[in-house]
């Protein structure tokens, strides 16, 4: 089926363009570069994964709750909206909110390759080319496999928000080469973990427990190569350069909380546009989920050193500016332990469904020989 009779209301024509602006640059410097851009570069090559092979899509999913949700979870939870819908409604309900969900992943997913491929491009050091030539490849990947998770075990796309739109929109617009990296490997890509991170450690169903894991191991390592790169470039940067890049931060972020609240599947459900919106702004749960979503974001930001006292304000009035002290390098950490360990316990368990078949094909030879 295409792709197109899967949207629940059909996207605005066939593709979407956006004008590019900026130099692609050459670097006639083959030295090693940079040690640890390098190492990471490494990795990324040494990390490369299938998807058709590394996750068990025979995994069965329930398409009227495919991610496990409580109802409390849901906005209509508790509201008399909810008291009017039927078992099957509620069902239904919980597979739109996933498709909103994985849908807003997979459309940032494709933005997020043509970044890397910007990045190759745009960026002066042949280190970073290298690297993000890695991530182009890694987000090919992910793009593939949530499109091949919505429609093989959902059946249901919506379209791209229009708040991340606007927002990939700016960043492939800017001309200065490092505003890929602040807008997809900063504000996009933390914004991204944050949100799987919630879904993956929340979750009661296999399939997406590893596609997250997974997709979540990849994102750790794009995430430490924005934060090297701009780092060491913002270092060089005045104050006006630095206020600039602060306020493209603010707007992102303002964004990116505007975009979380899934208006759109409400609207789906007959609920009128100020309703959703009142509904949402009052849900303890998205409430929660938004200041989550930036604890990724709000140190990065810190770290990179975009700090100024606007930008502290700013996250003062969001309610995250105390999340610029979370240890971000633990957090990226223990991404890579929940995926490596998620392959342990699968490869144990599959190993030992092979030992019990050997053991009973054995017995039943003995006791034929009997």
């Amino acid at each position: 089926m295409s792709t197109h009779d899967l949207y629940t209301t059909p996207p605005d024509g066939p593709a979407w363009q956006v004008p590019a602006s900026g130099a692609a640059r050459f670097s006639w410097d083959y030295d090693d570069g940079r040690e640890r851009l390098l190492a990471l570069y490494q990795k990324g090559k040494d990390k490369q994964w299938d998807g058709n092979k590394r996750i068990d899509w025979s995994l069965e999913v329930d398409p009227d709750d495919p991610l496990g949700t409580p109802d409390e979870a849901l906005t209509l939870h508790g509201t008399p909206h909810w008291a009017k819908m039927t078992a099957r409604d509620r069902g239904e309900l919980r597979r739109h909110y996933t498709s909103w969900q994985f849908s807003q992943f997979l459309h940032g997913e494709q933005g997020a390759m043509v970044c890397a491929a910007r990045i190759v491009e745009a960026v002066p050091d042949l280190d970073a080319k290298f690297y993000s030539a890695t991530q182009a490849m890694d987000e090919a990947r992910h793009a593939e496999i949530y499109g091949r998770f919505l429609h093989e075990k959902v059946g249901m796309l919506y379209p791209i928000n229009d708040n991340l739109q606007g927002l990939l929109g700016d960043t492939l617009r800017d001309s200065r080469w490092d505003m890929p990296y602040l807008g997809m490997q900063v504000l996009i890509e933390g914004l991204a973990l944050a949100a799987f991170g919630m879904i993956r450690d929340t979750t009661t169903r296999p399939l997406p427990k590893q596609i997250l894991a997974y997709v979540m191991q990849d994102e750790a390592r794009h995430v430490a190569f924005g934060r090297m790169a701009l780092r060491d470039y913002y270092k060089q940067l005045g104050d006006a350069e630095l206020r600039e890049r602060e306020e493209f931060v603010i707007e992102g972020c303002h964004l990116m909380r505007d975009r979380l609240s899934g208006v759109e599947v409400l609207e789906n459900f007959g609920i009128g546009k100020q309703e959703a919106k009142d509904l949402s702004e009052h849900s303890e749960y998205l409430q929660l989920f938004r200041k989550l979503l930036f604890s990724r974001i709000v140190p990065c930001v810190k770290d990179i050193g975009l700090w100024g006292e606007r930008l502290q304000r700013a996250y003062v009035d969001m309610g995250v500016f105390d999340l610029g002290d979370s240890n971000l390098d633990l957090l990226m950490a223990q991404d890579e332990e929940i995926a490596e360990q998620l392959d342990r316990d699968r490869f144990a368990a599959e190993e030992r469904e092979r030992v019990a078949e050997v053991t009973e094909a054995i017995g039943q030879g003995r006791a034929a020989d009997g």
